[in-house]
């Protein structure tokens, strides 16, 4: 009888052993899965950007928490030195409605830029509503709205909103070449494409049209890698996931390639849409990350992320399925897990 008990005991313990190591999963990134921050709660950071100080890296999205007031837009800023673990840093930004926009306006995309003159962080983000008019379109004014910080996790002061060029803008994306220079990119209706331009002085207006990609696509994403700039960018399909396309140009001005897809098209990016890529350069190597959104509009508290690291060089990118995978920040070397 005690041998059985103890052989029965050994058996438990050896499952519960099992059970324990399988539960605590690897640090790592996993797509499309929750992403929780240190205290355990999902990432709010939707649509959002990465802006790196010194050796932290700051996330910054839109909040889409169950229980916020529903009278204020909410911009969220977490932190890590890792890029797989993050620090919930509070509300970068809490804004009413700003500018008459309308009862039913909306604040998305929020990106970050430092001024290293002026000491300022410089929050831009797609602004749209009805406008003071109203209507039922909560997407008429098109604007790019400002706010100013001394700090990267705010809070930020609302400055102004405007459309930049005088050009109506929708989705909104940022690009920091490797000398500094700053730009928004931002998607405009009438013109069926997306501009580059560069920002002024203070990073607070947009001061000159660089490049206009005639290709009517959403969502611009850029990064400089060995010489070449590689642009991806998102049909205009809504919520709904699309093949995303990318193109190549030597310089930032153009002239672009045709646009091809950076994904088997049947996969619809693997149902996500671009929103930024990160280059990470280390000591053996550099590895640039595609971020994307995994939007779920009727419970957008549970929307995900998809980040992976692109297969990239010599006028090719390619996004490989989804799968966990391992960073090194100092090496920069990414692996997937098997």
């Amino acid at each position: 009888m005690t041998t059985t008990f103890h052989r029965l005991l050994l058996v438990v313990s050896w499952l519960f052993i099992g059970q324990t190591a399988f539960a605590q999963k690897p640090a790592a990134i996993y797509p499309g899965e929750l992403w929780p921050d240190s205290e355990g709660n999902h990432i709010q950071a939707h649509g959002g950007g990465i802006l790196k100080i010194k050796k932290t890296y700051y996330w910054y999205g839109e909040e889409r928490r169950k229980g916020l007031d529903p009278d204020f837009r909410y911009v969220s800023c977490y932190a890590s030195d890792d890029l797989v673990h993050w620090k919930f840093k509070g509300d970068a930004l809490k804004l009413s409605e700003p500018d008459s926009a309308g009862k039913t306006w909306v604040l998305e995309r929020p990106k970050v830029f430092y001024n290293g003159k002026t000491k300022k962080f410089v929050m831009y983000f797609h602004l749209d509503g009805p406008g003071p008019e109203g209507g039922r379109s909560s997407y008429k004014l098109a604007r790019v709205g400002t706010a100013i910080s001394d700090k990267p996790e705010g809070p930020f002061t609302y400055v102004r909103s405007f459309r930049p060029l005088g050009l109506e803008s929708r989705d909104i994306g940022q690009f920091v070449d490797d000398d500094g220079s700053a730009y928004l990119v931002f998607e405009s209706r009438p013109s069926k494409g997306f501009y580059i331009a560069s920002l002024s002085a203070d990073y607070l207006n947009v001061e000159k049209e660089v490049s206009f990609i005639r290709s009517p696509l959403e969502g611009g994403a850029i990064v400089h890698y060995e010489g070449l700039y590689y642009a991806i960018g998102s049909a205009l399909t809504g919520w709904r996931a699309n093949p995303n396309k990318y193109a190549t140009a030597t310089s930032l001005a153009g002239p672009w390639s045709e646009f091809t897809d950076i994904a088997p098209p049947e996969a619809n990016t693997y149902g996500s849409q671009s929103t930024m890529m990160v280059k990470v350069t280390g000591t053996k190597t550099t590895t640039v990350i595609f971020l994307a959104d995994i939007w779920k509009p009727a419970t957008q508290w549970d929307s995900r992320y998809l980040w992976m690291p692109l297969e990239i060089g010599g006028g090719k990118l390619r996004l490989p399925a989804p799968r966990p995978w391992t960073l090194n920040i100092k090496t920069g070397e990414a692996a997937i897990i098997p």
